[in-house]
């Protein structure tokens, strides 16, 4: 396979309102003219929005009627999914959890938010997680990342070494911030010679507006798709050739030092001259 469609479903939240969110993404996919083989992408915590006071209450228990929806409409439409995030209750922690469903329902990777937003005071009532995940479809490697992470190179470019090639990212990324979220995703692609496929949501929550601007970033940088502020589903074609081509013309995975830098980290290499 060179070529990939993917399908961004940029969608409005309702604020602690799991069962309305489901429905919606339901809807959202049924309105979506889906065909096989797709790769369908939602945004970050699509079933609970920021409600994390009442995560007890509203939280998805080990994630079971996520993974049954998402599981169904794989399966209905024959396409994969990645699931976004979801807010997760596992035993007594919570997690911000990203689902990754084939197209026959199976559940193919999971991935927990690493990075915690201090700013949303993520860390009082989330479990960061510790562990990467990937999807592979032929030459295409994939690996989901959730919003803050896009503030972490690092974390990207560890998993570019590892042959990860398309990054798939969902966020709730508010207004004030917008350009920011743009200026970043164009950084880490090009620096890491991948697309970035990132889905943001739109609406508002009692603390903040979202306004979108969902896009998707070829690897050398230039903004494929943009969508605007308002609920929108849009598809985009990605090509293993654009890959190729970036990271033949110049060769920056292959040519970075990190056992230099690791060496310099602990303190084994001091002299600054």
């Amino acid at each position: 396979m060179t070529k990939q469609t993917l399908v961004l479903i940029q969608m409005d939240i309702a604020f602690g309102q799991p069962e309305v969110n489901y429905q919606h993404v339901i809807e959202l996919f049924e309105q979506a003219d889906l065909q096989e083989d797709e790769i369908v992408v939602l945004p970050e915590m699509w079933n609970t929005a920021y409600d994390l006071t009442r995560l007890a209450q509203i939280a998805d228990p080990a994630g079971q009627q996520t993974i049954r929806v998402l599981s169904a409409l794989a399966k209905k439409y024959h396409v994969t999914i990645f699931g976004g995030s979801v807010a997760v209750k596992e035993n007594e922690a919570f997690f911000n959890r990203s689902y990754i469903i084939s197209t026959e329902g199976t559940v193919l990777a999971q991935y927990d938010k690493v990075h915690l937003f201090g700013l949303m005071h993520e860390e009082q009532y989330l479990t960061a997680g510790a562990k990467r995940a990937e999807y592979r479809d032929g030459l295409f490697h994939f690996a989901p990342v959730i919003c803050y992470d896009l503030r972490f190179p690092e974390w990207f470019r560890i998993q570019a070494r590892m042959g990860i090639n398309t990054f798939i990212l969902s966020a709730q990324w508010p207004e004030p911030r917008i350009e920011q979220w743009k200026q970043l995703a164009i950084a880490r692609a090009i620096e890491n010679q991948s697309y970035i496929v990132a889905v943001n949501r739109v609406g508002a929550d009692p603390e903040n507006q979202y306004n979108g601007h969902s896009l998707v970033v070829t690897p050398t940088g230039e903004i494929l798709k943009e969508l605007g502020t308002k609920e929108e589903i849009v598809r985009c074609v990605i090509e293993l050739e654009q890959i190729q081509t970036a990271r033949n013309q110049m060769s920056v995975l292959t040519d970075s030092r990190p056992e230099l830098y690791e060496q310099i980290r602990k303190g084994e290499i001091t002299d600054a001259n």
